[in-house]
């Protein structure tokens, strides 16, 4: 009779340190550590940890490397914290430590356009020269730079829809390239501050015909143009 009354006692102990460890690890994750001797930690540690290696394997402890290291440190804080039983003081420095990992080596914002003007330019079909009759035109363009000093210009080219795609994408290039020597020459802008798109016949502002579907000069001539846009550093 005893020995069925330890055996059951023994049964519920056991019942009940298994029940104590379900529940003790509950929000915790296996993650054995050295130098502790802790088995489960909470999640935010180990949460820490794959974001510090995912920032490594994506070079930025190279990139970065002092803001790498002082997330690195602060995730190995997190760690000591928590063995000196100061939980919820181990999660908020992990959690933080995450979020360094996940910040590194941010990329600088993308430019942004502060002002533009389109040069009624309106080149000769297959041709990108600057011709006598537009130089009144491209001195509005030389104003309009000059107002922006130091400030990096992109020029945008564009043609109407005649010819193939991949010959009026080149002819674009051509033209914006064209202004751009003409900005340069005129000292409107320092070469290093200009650059230039061609966009071909994707971007017209005009029909290049008619709603009959004939032909329409005019709006041809408005398509082939160069745009002046002021971007932001």
């Amino acid at each position: 009779m005893q020995a069925i009354t330890a055996k059951r006692v023994l049964m519920v102990v056991i019942a009940v340190l298994s029940l104590s460890v379900i529940f003790g690890c509950a929000g915790r994750e296996f993650a054995p550590k050295d130098p502790y001797m802790y088995w489960y930690y909470p999640k935010e540690l180990p949460e820490a940890d794959r974001a510090i290696e995912a920032a490594r394997q994506a070079g930025k402890d190279r990139q970065c490397p002092n803001e790498f290291n002082a997330a690195w440190d602060l995730k190995e804080k997190a760690y000591a914290t928590y063995a000196a039983c100061r939980t919820e003081e181990a999660i908020a420095m992990a959690m933080k430590a995450t979020a360094m990992a996940k910040a590194l080596c941010p990329l600088p914002p993308a430019a942004r356009v502060i002002d533009r003007m389109t040069i009624h330019v309106n080149f000769d079909f297959d041709k990108s020269d600057i011709r006598k009759a537009d130089e009144a035109e491209l001195k509005k363009a030389i104003d309009f730079v000059r107002k922006y000093t130091g400030s990096r210009v992109e020029l945008e080219g564009h043609t109407d829809s005649k010819g193939t795609e991949e010959y009026n994408q080149k002819l674009s290039e051509r033209r914006a390239e064209a202004v751009r020597q003409y900005l340069i020459k005129e000292g409107a802008v320092e070469k290093a501050l200009i650059s230039t798109t061609g966009y071909g016949e994707l971007r017209p502002i005009a029909p290049n015909e008619t709603q009959d579907g004939k032909d329409n000069p005019e709006g041809r001539a408005e398509n082939r143009r160069v745009e002046v846009l002021i971007m932001s550093e």
